[in-house]
């Protein structure tokens, strides 16, 4: 009888069937367990140099990611904006929000504006970067990722407008800063001494509140992202057609230089894979010129001084290349 009733529970069997009452329990917890998308919002001056699209790419690219918004900053942003409005619509993408940053003097022209004219993705209007920032940090406080990839304008106001709701963040990863290396220094060549890098140079009084704001703050600086896109890698992506590879070529060739050096994409590559560039804990202050100086002190940064190029660009180019 209560073999029987044992049996019963489970069900009749199939001869020569094995029984396993924990398989669909073990499957079920094994689903349940799967990592959540980060929430990440992404500050960009795209339409200068050609690194900040494949920054974006690399994001759209990968689901360990939860794009909430895109913000432009620095310059002309209308124009950054409506880059980003046909550059999202045309791979599919137009449901992620696009925020305008305030505008600021140009100081560079911007080598593809001109990708911007296809007004067939084009928004009417855009919602104010950071009123965006700050509303989604009080909707999901300590989940955020703030991927800083520009001059820090809009990071900067959004510490000035409520420094409360920015700390609560769950981290900030900027590229920005120069610590043991300057421009030009590829780790194998002569060294080149640190020196004010664009993102910070730009905003440098931003940089300041950034780094003293208490917010996990983790730097990919010039030490560990002059990552060289060669031809070799160049022909491999731009010969994917994909949707996504096939607007990278076409911002290639208006950006109309030859090697790109990917600085931006390193931080998104840190979001979702932290071992291709390993953190140091040091104490960073920003001077007046823009320079970022390590100094004896409590860390106020996770600093990567050295990244892993070979793995970083197996990783890259099978994502962003892949069909």
């Amino acid at each position: 009888m209560l073999v029987l009733c044992f049996l019963s529970l489970w069900g009749p069997l199939a001869v020569g069937q094995r029984s396993n009452p924990f398989g669909s329990l073990a499957g079920r917890t094994r689903a349940s367990a799967a990592p959540q998308p980060q929430k990440v919002i992404i500050d960009t001056d795209i339409g200068d140099d050609i690194d900040d699209a494949f920054a974006v790419a690399l994001a759209v690219k990968s689901p360990e990611l939860q794009i909430l918004g895109i913000e432009t900053t620095f310059g002309d942003t209308e124009t950054r904006a409506r880059i980003l409005d046909r550059f999202l619509g045309e791979i599919g993408r137009s449901d992620i929000p696009v925020l305008v940053g305030k505008r600021t003097p140009a100081k560079t022209s911007m080598s593809q504006g001109r990708y911007a004219d296809e007004a067939r993705f084009a928004k009417a209007s855009h919602r104010d970067a950071v009123d965006f920032l700050l509303a989604e940090i009080q909707k999901y406080p300590g989940e955020i990722t703030l991927i800083g990839i520009g001059p820090l304008f809009n990071v900067g106001e959004a510490i000035d407008r409520d420094a409360a709701t920015f700390r609560k963040l769950k981290r900030v990863v900027i590229m920005g800063g120069s610590i043991r290396r300057g421009y030009g220094d590829l780790g194998y060549n002569e060294h080149v001494p640190p020196q004010p890098e664009w993102n910070i140079l730009n905003d440098v009084a931003s940089a300041q509140k950034l780094f003293a704001s208490g917010v996990p703050l983790y730097v990919m600086p010039l030490d560990s992202t002059q990552l060289k896109l060669d031809e070799v890698k160049r022909a491999f992506l731009f010969t994917r057609g994909t949707p996504v590879t096939d607007q990278l070529t076409i911002l290639y060739h208006m950006w109309a230089q030859e090697t790109p050096t990917l600085f931006d994409p390193m931080t998104v590559a840190f979001a979702i894979q932290p071992e291709l560039c390993p953190v140091t804990p040091l104490h960073i202050r920003v001077d007046e010129k823009g320079n970022t100086r390590e100094e004896p002190g409590a860390p106020n940064a996770e600093v990567c001084l050295d990244s892993r190029p070979d793995d970083f660009f197996q990783f890259y180019l099978k994502r962003v290349g892949a069909r």
